[in-house]
């Protein structure tokens, strides 16, 4: 068995976080951080005054202020903020904010922590749009408490700082824009989402001005409370999805206790085989059948299985109500209802259905895969089907695993087809393709397609992101072509179309879609047009391609931090080199009457699927149409004809599959915590050392 292992949630994981968090609160009460080594230089802070005074009366900055305080400044007179805005006081609750109801706990233990700390401070959870959703404690001066701390309502302050950095922040005193908080320091950190993708919101320390001492005293203290919601929120998650897990895991070993069955199981996280499955399949295979398996789950949570009951979320628990799938009716107990082979003694958690053959199984609260025993016939459920597997390992029956009415994984069973039963008569299927109809089967690329396809089918923006060449507008044009009652509207910011945008946007009868080419060019005006629009309408019939590389400004960066919930990141064409041969099939020229298509070597393939294609897709464009018009020699692409860098290699050692993995999961996860190493490495659940390691071997 290879991949890690679906195992139950240990709920243990609670004591660790509370003994995390004493350790932290003893380091923030005590004065264990008092060095300012991860904290900005910032300019004394009556030469700040001073400077701040001179920007509110329109006269020019000194030198010393530094680049993101001036910004910010001007990103405030550009909000229509006051200077001397008095913020209102506590708005009506958000309703139902899952982040409140897992935070609270955490947050209700710690706010003491402050009232013995001998100084007015004040603890804040804000959610993602910043406002503000607990709070305790008082602010130094009786500083009016504030409902929303976004920059467009207050101006800078730590918070928003923190949400847009993705990392800890700071604001003291002056470098705020209001005049109530010129006395007041704070400090954020953000709280990720348990996938890492997005920020679900801020905890933030307020206390009386500390600009003297850096980092700010309480900046322990922010990071503890914030951890520790963090890991509330993943424990949640973990307690949620273990359910599934196991239905997976079931359903593997009950497939698997056949004498002599080979078996394999994935979920796009694990992947799960037993010896005879191992000996059976190359790594070609395996990968055909995770590739397989991510477009089938994602195809059946789009069409199958939403019969699911209401589902309702208390607590932060899900319960989700009686629902069907297919034919059959539950086993005992409160359960879901579905379609499901069960023989004797088919036990497990999961969804119980009517077997074919032999007596009923039961499970406990949900249902399962189906169960195996004396006279099972089929094993598997309705929606089964047959898959040919390359080099030689003949095929492989797939079925999908359902949860509470999702796709939750795929387990299949080699050599099905070739055993008499069910399958036998049964169609085999070819391995799965794209959601989309551009070239490319690879695992990375399906996953990023499907997903592309699936924001697409639900409405509303999508942001298409990636390196310069990797196939946004195309895959976006192929998205839209699906959608048939759709007049598309296509706007290049590269080529300063902004009249067309305003025109678009101030028209809110207008439906057309619009495709948004290269937003990274996009007039600051232009980007405020967007801004505004989707304030007002967050649904709009909008689709963007942003290639990532300058910093973006704040006008930019908002309009991003918008749209980050539904991106979509493709992969580079090095992330994908097995892309490549279906790729020369579709880039080629067709030929000539009378004359064959463009072919390629086994080695000219190999240089090819070696190159890092810095320009990824296009370049290969670019390449394959100049051999087709300059070409004079006939028969197969030789190696000897390609580019020298391309023939040549780049002289580094093509990382695995694995590694090309490891190293994405890793950069991504860098990402997500603003650079911050150890964090990372928490998160990745390696040790610190290990991060440092394996980046010194990429650079390598």
């Amino acid at each position: 068995m290879t991949g890690p292992a679906l195992v139950p949630v240990d709920t243990s994981t609670h004591r660790h976080i509370d003994l995390s968090i004493d350790l932290a609160v003893d380091d923030a009460v005590g004065g264990g951080v008092s060095s300012g080594e991860h904290s900005p230089t910032r300019p004394a802070v009556s030469a700040l005054r001073r400077a701040r005074s001179r920007f509110l009366s329109g006269r020019p900055l000194p030198e010393d202020v530094p680049d993101e305080i001036a910004a910010a400044w001007r990103r405030a007179r550009f909000f229509g903020v006051a200077h001397d805005l008095v913020p209102a006081g506590p708005r009506q609750p958000v309703p139902s904010p899952h982040l409140l109801r897992v935070a609270r706990p955490v947050l209700e233990r710690l706010a003491p922590v402050l009232a013995s700390a001998g100084r007015p401070a004040m603890l804040l959870l804000t959610d993602e749009r910043l406002r503000v959703l607990w709070s305790a404690g008082d602010l130094p001066g009786d500083v009016p408490a504030c409902r929303d701390l976004s920059e467009r309502e207050v101006g800078h302050n730590s918070a928003a700082l923190a949400l847009r950095t993705r990392s800890r922040a700071e604001a003291h005193g002056p470098e705020h824009f209001l005049d109530l908080w010129q006395d007041v320091s704070a400090v954020s950190v953000p709280v990720p989402a348990p996938d890492g993708e997005r920020v679900l919101g801020t905890v933030t320390v307020v206390s009386g001005l500390c600009a003297g001492c850096a980092p700010h005293p309480c900046a322990a203290l922010a990071e503890a409370t914030a951890a520790a919601v963090e890991a509330e929120l993943r424990l949640r998650e973990r307690e949620r999805n273990g359910p599934a897990e196991r239905v997976l895991l079931d359903a593997y070993q009950r497939a698997a206790a056949r004498p002599g069955a080979a078996v394999a199981a994935f979920d796009g996280r694990n992947r799960l085989l037993n010896e005879a499955a191992e000996a059976m399949l190359s790594p070609r295979a395996v990968e055909t059948l995770e590739r397989d398996a991510a477009a089938s789950g994602a195809d059946a949570s789009d069409t199958g299985a939403d019969a699911d009951g209401a589902r309702a979320d208390a607590d932060g628990a899900d319960a989700s109500g009686t629902g069907t799938d297919g034919t059959g009716t539950g086993a005992t107990g409160a359960s879901d209802t579905g379609t499901g082979d069960t023989g004797t003694g088919g036990t497990g958690t999961g969804d119980t259905g009517t077997g074919d053959t032999g007596a009923g199984g039961t499970g406990a609260g949900g249902t399962g895969a189906g169960g195996t025993g004396a006279g099972d016939a089929g094993t598997f459920p309705s929606g089964s089907y047959d898959l040919r597997l390359p080099d030689g390992a003949g095929t492989a029956r797939l079925t999908p695993v359902r949860h509470r009415g999702a796709v939750v994984g795929v387990v299949a069973v080699l050599g099905r087809a070739h055993s008499p039963g069910p399958s036998a008569g049964r169609a085999v299927r070819t391995p799965a393709a794209s959601a989309v109809n551009l070239a490319g089967r690879s695992v990375p690329w399906l996953l990023a397609s499907a997903r592309a396809a699936e924001l697409t089918r639900a409405g509303g923006p999508l942001l298409l992101t990636g390196e310069r060449g990797t196939g946004k507008t195309s895959l976006a044009r192929e998205l839209l072509t699906a959608r048939e009652d759709t007049d598309l509207l296509v706007v290049d910011a590269a080529r300063n179309s902004g009249d067309a945008l305003t025109a678009w946007a101030g028209a809110p009868a207008d439906d057309r879609v619009l495709l948004l080419r290269h937003a990274e060019r996009l007039a600051q005006s232009d980007v405020a047009v967007l801004n505004s629009l989707l304030g007002a309408r967050p649904d709009a019939p909008l689709l963007v391609t942003y290639t990532p590389g300058a910093v973006p400004g704040p006008c930019l960066r908002r309009l991003l931090d918008m749209l980050a919930a539904r991106s979509v990141t493709l992969p580079a064409l090095r992330e994908r080199p097995d892309d490549i041969k279906d790729l020369l099939a579709r880039l080629a020229p067709r030929p000539a009457p009378g004359e064959p298509p463009l072919t390629w070597t086994l080695d000219a393939l190999r240089a090819l699927e070696q190159y890092p294609w810095p320009g990824n897709v296009t370049e290969l464009a670019h390449l394959v149409g100049a051999l087709a018009r300059q070409r004079r020699a006939a028969g197969p692409v030789r190696r000897a004809e390609l580019p020298d860098p391309v023939r040549e290699g780049s002289g580094v050692r093509r990382m695995s599959a694995m590694e090309s993995a490891e190293r994405t999961a890793i950069l991504e996860a860098l990402r997500r915590h603003g650079g911050n190493k150890a964090r990372a490495a928490a998160s990745l659940g390696i040790a610190r050392a290990t991060l440092y390691r394996k980046l010194r071997g990429y650079r390598a």
